[in-house]
């Protein structure tokens, strides 16, 4: 009886043992499986996301309508607020071009040193891009406030309603934004409040209006006072690639957002006005050590309106000048860097497509689109 007991119970134990073993080897089958597919998922996602971000320079552009004469432009002031009088101003000179000129009553809105609050700037700007009746947009102004209202702006509406959008200096935060979420060529040109001569227009109406390429772009004889350093090359050479870049300080705010870009490939172009070599010094040290310049395509610098050292300040004599600091920052750099183009916080200003190709010959001191920017 007890023999008995023992041999059902012995059978019972392997019968229980067996089936511990067959959970133990499905649940670590199961484990195993799932393991795999979490770390393919996690190698796939970051995989997928790497591809992505390495595609981000050869992604399709889209390319807005040229205008013409009688074409509605909106004016818009997605930064600093502006007064009636620059109002005004913009109005004549953008009529003169040959536009018809329409704004909302949001433009003379004052918020702060905005114009506006953010939401209503944001959706000022997104009225433009939707209204079927404007053809292009002109910034009024720069001043600060444009890198504020990115997250607040319909990225799917502006791909679906691609027109010309226009400006400078803090402008650069749009043009950044715009380009990474859409794909959308902007314009890296004069604000609605700029002086526009005869050299500007030119090189508005040849990029804007005129879409047979490709072209070359000569610099204007600046004043020396506005350029004593003339056109500089830093580095010989030349380059091709997609142009992107704008206001310096503007650039360096957006690293770690993800509204910046990728800089490899690129021909990175760059304007700053109002500070001092060591702030130059400073944000182009940052570019360097966030390894933005590492396999950039080249460097072409417009002019660094009022960036000498005060006069008045007691550390003025100790003080590199621009040109040095530019020197010591740029000039080893083995890819083609050259300063003083037509663009920036000045008279003459190029209008420089964002995100189109283009060739750079810092020994010739041109640079050449390759492709239209308009259709």
């Amino acid at each position: 009886m007890l023999e008995q007991l023992f041999i059902s119970l012995s059978h019972q134990q392997i019968k229980f043992n067996l089936i511990n073993k067959c959970d133990t080897f499905l649940n670590r089958k199961n484990f195993i499986k799932t393991v795999s597919l979490s770390s393919a998922t996690i190698l796939f996602s970051s995989g997928f996301s790497f591809a992505i971000n390495n595609l981000e320079s050869h992604k399709k552009n889209i390319i807005p309508a040229k205008l013409k004469s009688g074409d509605r432009i909106a004016l818009v002031a997605p930064g600093s607020y502006l007064l009636e009088s620059e109002l005004q101003s913009a109005v004549k000179n953008i009529s003169d071009l040959g536009f018809e000129v329409t704004f909302s009553e949001k433009l003379l809105l004052q918020n702060g040193y905005f114009s506006g609050t953010d939401q209503e700037r944001a959706d000022d700007l997104m009225n433009m891009f939707e209204r079927n009746d404007v053809n292009g947009i002109f910034c009024v102004r720069g001043g600060y406030g444009c890198a504020r209202i990115l997250p607040l702006l319909d990225y799917k509406v502006i791909k679906n309603n691609p027109k010309v959008l226009i400006g400078y200096s803090d402008v650069t935060a749009l043009l950044f934004g715009i380009y990474k979420k859409t794909g959308l060529v902007t314009f890296h040109g004069p604000v609605a409040t700029s002086t526009f001569n005869d050299f500007s227009i030119s090189n508005f109406n040849n990029v804007l209006m005129n879409n047979s390429f490709p072209k070359k772009f000569f610099n204007a004889v600046e004043d020396l006072d506005e350029n004593p350093y003339g056109v500089t090359t830093l580095v010989k050479g030349k380059a091709k690639g997609q142009m992107i870049g704008g206001n310096l300080s503007i650039m360096v705010s957006l690293i770690g957002t993800e509204y910046d870009l990728s800089y490899d490939d690129k021909i990175i172009f760059i304007e700053e006005v109002g500070e001092e070599p060591y702030r130059i010094d400073r944000m182009l040290t940052q570019l360097i050590q966030a390894k933005k310049f590492e396999k950039a395509a080249g460097i072409m610098m417009g002019i660094f309106r009022k960036c000498e050292p005060k006069t008045e300040d007691p550390s003025f004599s100790k003080s590199f000048t621009l040109m040095e600091v530019l020197k010591d920052r740029l000039g080893n750099l083995k890819i083609p860097v050259i300063y003083g183009m037509s663009f920036g916080h000045i008279k003459n200003k190029f209008t420089i497509p964002f995100g189109t190709i283009a060739t750079l010959d810092t020994e010739e001191q041109i640079f050449i689109l390759e492709e239209s920017p308009v259709i």
